[in-house]
């Protein structure tokens, strides 16, 4: 799988990946059904709590099981618990099946551990931990994808980068560009460290930076 691996989501980022409330993060969080395993140090604001790829995978695959199924948290809670468990293991090893009103995990060492659980004929509902990773990849990287309107555009937020001016869409500081640019770098080098910024972008970031630094020394 992709460099999704090393993404950090947004409390906001993972409800829109995951059709969960923000009311439910949070309250899973301060229940510690399921807490994310990123603290960046935040007490209060959308990045308070910041959840790996595989929190996303596991709270997709929650909300879809409560979703589809009605399960009780407590009956799910052990779906975060499998994941964390085998946290080593790659998603082709893992799935889980959900059988007689119960959720039955196959062991990753083990892909036959969970068969006596299941009656010959009885009907289950795969779901393959591999593919419901893909499935969150590629939505994922769709909240990557930049506007038009954002290219070349600074932006500030509370909460991102401690409210440093960054390229609109990002969150590359357009501090980290002017660095860049003194150590120098050309456009294009900037460009391969950054792969997702454009020309324009590191045009307005160097005139921004320039701007600022002027206004600092009058």
């Amino acid at each position: 799988m992709g460099d999704v691996e090393y993404f950090a989501f947004s409390a906001d980022q993972v409800r829109r990946l995951t059709g969960l409330s923000l009311r439910q993060l949070t309250y899973w969080d301060a229940t510690e059904f399921f807490a994310p395993e990123y603290a960046p140090g935040y007490t209060y604001g959308p990045f308070s709590r910041v959840y790996s790829f595989r929190d996303v995978v596991g709270l997709y695959t929650i909300g879809l099981l409560r979703k589809k199924f009605k399960f009780s948290l407590q009956k799910l809670r052990s779906v975060g618990q499998y994941l964390r468990r085998y946290d080593d293991a790659p998603w082709s090893a893992l799935a889980l099946y959900v059988q007689a009103g119960d959720i039955v995990f196959r062991h990753p060492s083990d892909p036959g551990e969970y068969a006596s659980a299941l009656k010959p004929g009885q009907r289950v509902f795969p779901m393959e931990m591999e593919l419901v990773a893909r499935h969150v990849e590629v939505r994922a990287n769709r909240l990557r994808w930049r506007r038009s309107h954002q290219i070349g555009k600074i932006t500030r937020k509370r909460y991102v980068v401690h409210n440093a001016a960054v390229l609109a869409g990002t969150r590359i500081p357009t501090r980290a560009v002017w660095n860049l640019h003194v150590a120098g770098y050309d456009a294009e080098a900037i460009i391969r460290e950054y792969p997702r910024l454009r020309p324009a972008d590191v045009e307005a970031a160097l005139t921004y930076e320039r701007k600022r630094r002027r206004a600092k020394a009058s």
